[in-house]
């Protein structure tokens, strides 16, 4: 005989819901509706899951977190038809988290594998959050948006509904970000790039070379002031000795809401002078 999940006696557990026999459930979850656990998830305590729900393998959640409920829209109540949640295998998602369900009863709001949502970090509905992507403390992913891989979204970082964030792009704490924000770049404030993030490409073993074509590439096209099909023309160009600016250019040619917009140095910052 196979074993029996762990379940507390004070959690509740719908008919419908399919636990992994190794999953443990904490004193006072819920679990209403198609909820699925895969092996190894670990709900610690009252934790609330509304399904259709896919929690993947070894997935833990924390306290207070709220998982598949409708999106924050009068439009949408409990009981209409949606796809659920996904989320993927090695998924951190701490305390009074919070992910909402699709809208639409054919692609859920998703989440990779191994993200990490920090305390009170929320990802509206109909989002897709792809592999090993952080978010911190307070950030916010709107309706519709799209976070690509290994991105980090900084603390009380907002990123606007329907909008994109690259690839190994980091947006800084407290930015609010309108605009898409290409791969590798660094943004802050209000839909402003700031440079390529370095720090980052380092740390996922991008070459100094690769790091190199990316700041020129930066310098020269993602500035601001470049028309779209120049700059798409030029970065798939420099794109056939180093691919991750085919990337960048991929991602900049299909941009609906816009790119954000590099600085120089010289403008980053105005010092406050005392007399």
């Amino acid at each position: 005989m196979g074993r029996m999940p762990k379940i507390h006696p004070t959690a509740i557990i719908s008919p419908e819901s399919q636990i992994a026999e190794d999953a443990i459930i904490g004193p006072f979850c819920i679990l209403t509706g198609a909820v699925k656990l895969g092996a190894g998830v670990h709900l610690i305590s009252h934790v609330t899951i509304n399904g259709p729900a896919d929690i993947g393998e070894k997935t833990t959640v924390y306290p207070g977190a709220s998982l598949g409920f409708p999106g924050q829209d009068f439009k949408f109540t409990l009981g209409m038809p949606t796809a659920g949640i996904v989320v993927g295998k090695g998924c951190l998602i701490r305390e009074h988290s919070t992910i909402h369900a699709a809208t639409k009863a054919d692609k859920p709001t998703r989440l990779g594998d191994r993200v990490f949502m920090m305390v009170n970090a929320h990802v509206g509905h109909d989002v897709t959050i792809g592999d090993d992507v952080i978010m911190v403390n307070n950030s916010a992913c709107g309706g519709h948006s799209e976070v690509h891989t290994k991105a980090i979204i900084s603390g009380a970082a907002m990123v606007h509904q329907f909008d994109r964030v690259g690839k190994f792009a980091m947006v800084s704490g407290g930015s609010i970000i309108s605009l898409d924000v290409p791969p590798f770049c660094t943004a802050y404030g209000r839909n402003t790039l700031l440079g390529i993030n370095v720090v980052g490409m380092r740390r996922n073993g991008f070459t100094r070379d690769q790091i190199t074509a990316a700041r020129l590439a930066f310098r020269e096209f993602l500035r601001g002031g470049v028309p779209r099909e120049k700059a798409v023309a030029a970065l798939r160009e420099r794109g056939k000795e180093h691919a991750l600016l085919n990337d960048i250019a991929d991602f900049v040619e299909t941009s609906k809401r816009g790119v954000a917009a590099g600085i120089r140095k010289r403008d980053r910052f105005t010092p406050i002078v005392e007399e």
